[in-house]
């Protein structure tokens, strides 16, 4: 079984593949205020597949986590993928810890360098497309390992890009991250523009836009916005702003660039 989380296609690229290999049964992580019980089969491997959000796990796949209890656990092999647009600093012994708490131990993980998509912050945009293209060619290959790697349940025979300041990435730029820059507030949008498509909605993972198609959208402020920008990154006419930060910035989802 895959449990996975994708906002921006990233890590949904890589599951895919790992799908289409293993034949694992696929369920995405969601916003959920409900156990979550899932009974493994003989043998079957579990694998938790997610993007890095400020060097931690974002905080929708720590919620879902927590309420997570897995059957039939013993001897399975289990594994973690995360992708980012960099390093992960300590996002993997992060998740690692948190799967402890409910009885699930890691037997490997690894990372994958994807293209970037957080431009939240003054000096961050996103890549070139040639970067993109570069970043995309380099993880197939890493990716192929890893999948040979899952099939004969080995240790991943990569090693996690965990940075050169990996504790103080996550524990304390991480930590400030997530109480400070993990809000929906400075999300906007120019009804001037605005196609009324729907498009930002639909892309939302957490479901914190009202409208749709032939509505200007609306933020609820549900509380699990995780400024992951797949609704600025997906609206077609750059309507949609994070407040100044991202005034004349790129965007990416993946398969965008594709010809």
């Amino acid at each position: 079984m895959i449990l996975y989380f994708s906002a921006t296609g990233n890590t949904l690229w890589a599951v895919e593949q790992i799908q289409a290999a293993t034949r694992d049964r696929v369920m995405p992580m969601t916003v959920t205020d409900e156990d979550v019980e899932v009974t493994l089969e003989e043998g079957e491997r579990l694998g938790f597949c997610f993007p890095v959000h400020g060097w931690r796990p974002p905080l929708l796949v720590r919620r879902f986590i927590s309420r997570l209890k897995v059957n039939n656990l013993a001897d399975h092999y289990v594994y973690a993928l995360c992708t980012a647009g960099d390093t992960v600093g300590e996002a993997l012994d992060i998740l690692s810890a948190d799967l402890q708490k409910q009885g699930v131990h890691l037997t490997t993980s690894a990372s994958l360098l994807m293209p970037e998509s957080y431009i939240g912050l003054p000096f961050m945009d996103v890549d070139t497309v040639e970067r993109e293209g570069e970043k995309i060619e380099s993880s197939q290959i890493r990716l192929n390992g890893m999948i040979d790697d899952i099939i004969h349940c080995r240790p991943f025979r990569y090693r996690p890009d965990i940075g050169r300041w990996p504790r103080i990435n996550s524990r304390v730029i991480g930590a400030f991250f997530t109480a400070k820059l993990v809000t929906d507030r400075p999300f906007h949008v120019d009804a001037t523009k605005c196609l009324k498509c729907g498009k930002c909605v639909d892309a939302c993972p957490v479901g914190d836009i009202r409208g749709g198609k032939g509505c200007v959208p609306e933020w609820i402020h549900n509380g699990h916005c995780l400024t992951c920008f797949a609704c600025f990154h997906h609206c077609p006419v750059h309507a949609i702003d994070y407040g100044i930060r991202t005034k004349h910035k790129g965007q990416y989802y993946f398969g965008k660039n594709k010809v």
